[in-house]
């Protein structure tokens, strides 16, 4: 059975279309990665309200209310790309991320608790990277977690990250800095020849 982490196999996912837009989305092995509407907003704020999730993400606020869900859904700027991840028709988590103008793009993502430990950060990270290499025009990515987030440094490893250095990073949920380590993983060439041609 292929690796799901083998970003060669990009046949296992299929984008629809071209553009980003609520009609785009991409199908796993597992799950279903489309765009994020408003009546997720519930869904959101039950799974990322949760300690364990939003204490180790940078973003999330704590405690995180369905208005606040209703906000970020509503705010999410053009230059970010962001996926609702759904295994067997639920909303389980979020991943996406924010690019530049220079190629490159921040990935982020979080899972709900009762999902934690089945690979699903991983798969999740691996379609949309893929995307964001071949359809977006991502160059390369980076990625941080926070030092005391082992479960994240896991998928990180997965997906082939290099790690390049510590650093912090504002944690919203905490309302502080903590320390937290940098990676980054450049557009393999047989994406950016499939980028080129499409």
């Amino acid at each position: 059975m292929p690796s799901p982490f083998a970003f060669s196999a990009v046949s296992s996912y299929h984008f629809l279309p071209h553009q980003f837009s609520l009609q785009l989305f991409m199908r796993t092995d597992r799950l279903r990665l489309r765009a994020v509407v408003d009546g997720d907003a519930p869904r959101i704020a039950l799974l990322a309200g949760d300690w364990d999730v939003a204490s180790m993400t940078g973003r999330l606020p704590f405690p995180y209310s369905e208005a606040a869900a209703h906000q970020w859904i509503h705010g999410v700027e053009e230059r970010e790309k962001v996926f609702g991840i759904e295994h067997e028709g639920d909303l389980i988590g979020i991943c996406g991320f924010t690019s530049d103008r220079n190629g490159d793009a921040e990935l982020g993502y979080w899972i709900g608790k009762p999902y934690w430990e089945r690979g699903f950060a991983t798969e999740a990270a691996s379609a949309v990277m893929t995307y964001g290499y071949t359809k977006a025009g991502v160059r390369r990515f980076v990625c941080k977690h926070f030092s005391g987030n082992p479960g994240s440094a896991r998928v990180i490893q997965k997906l082939g990250f290099k790690y390049i250095g510590s650093t912090t990073g504002w944690c919203e949920a905490q309302q502080c800095e903590l320390p937290a380590l940098t990676y980054e993983r450049r557009r393999p060439w047989a994406m950016a020849i499939r980028a080129l041609a499409s």
